[in-house]
């Protein structure tokens, strides 16, 4: 199974020549399920359909901000159930359409159960309160969710922090937030391990914060189990959209896609 998620910076810039892009890129991926963040939805266009053809099933984000834009997920399986975690955890991040967007996949064979959560906090650089309460209340509705079931869980988004922020070193088990501890496996980490693995950066003149102090925004976790790590083996984890195409760059965020597979040996 092929993840990826994508930050699509909605139709900003030349979006006719990124678009083209980004249908290509996708076209050559392949991908099973996709994390969109900053996709747009309206009555008159939905960019995740235009972008990945009819063959998709798609469930987007409610509540989105006033042009559309919000949390998608796609999926060549069926979509079961969908969740949408409630991020508006202070009165700071009212004017956003955070959410952590859940949908429980009807993944075929060894795959299922499956739940797919792309999570979208909070962005301004000094919320890093807010993306911890915004963080912990997606962990503890997911594992409400996976009870004692034996389920696979992915989480995928941009997370807006670095590895080194306490919302992603409490997603990846180094650290408990409010009496609450979980552990995912950060999918880049596992196959580059010490590795920078920067989504987003200076290096790609669509980014708009020349300075911005965060670069590892965007990720693909694989929830661990009470032995042998995550319960999907991680063979691949790569970024995707990292070089101009015909002079056109994707997207302000590079991409992440990570290949996931039922674990050869049981731990």
């Amino acid at each position: 199974m092929r993840v990826v998620t994508q930050n699509l910076w909605g139709i900003r810039g030349d979006w006719e020549a990124r678009r083209a892009v980004l249908i290509d890129g996708f076209r050559e991926l392949q991908p099973d399920l996709v994390a969109f963040v900053e996709a747009i939805k309206t009555d008159e266009y939905d960019q995740v359909v235009d972008l990945l053809g009819p063959d998709f099933h798609v469930a987007h984000q409610r509540a989105r901000e006033p042009d559309g834009q919000g949390a998608s997920i796609a999926s060549r399986w069926p979509i079961g159930d969908v969740h949408e975690v409630d991020l508006k955890v202070t009165p700071r991040t009212a004017d956003f359409a955070c959410t952590t967007l859940i949908a429980e996949i009807q993944a075929p064979g060894p795959f299922a159960p499956f739940v797919f959560a792309n999570h979208v906090p909070n962005w301004q650089l000094h919320f890093e309160r807010e993306r911890e309460l915004q963080t912990l209340a997606a962990a503890r509705f997911i594992e409400e969710l996976a009870g004692d079931r034996d389920v696979h869980v992915v989480l995928a988004g941009d997370f807006t922090s670095d590895p080194d922020a306490a919302n992603v070193r409490f997603i990846s088990g180094r650290q408990s937030l409010d009496g609450t501890s979980v552990c995912y496996r950060d999918a880049w980490q596992s196959i580059h391990p010490g590795e920078p693995g920067e989504t987003f950066t200076p290096a790609n003149p669509l980014l708009f914060d020349w300075d911005w102090p965060f670069r590892r925004l965007d990720y693909v976790f694989v929830r661990c189990g009470l032995h042998g790590g995550p319960t999907l083996e991680i063979t691949a984890c790569e970024r995707i959209f990292v070089e101009p195409h015909n002079g056109v760059w994707a997207s302000d965020h590079f991409g992440v896609y990570a290949d996931l597979e039922i674990p050869s040996r049981a731990g």
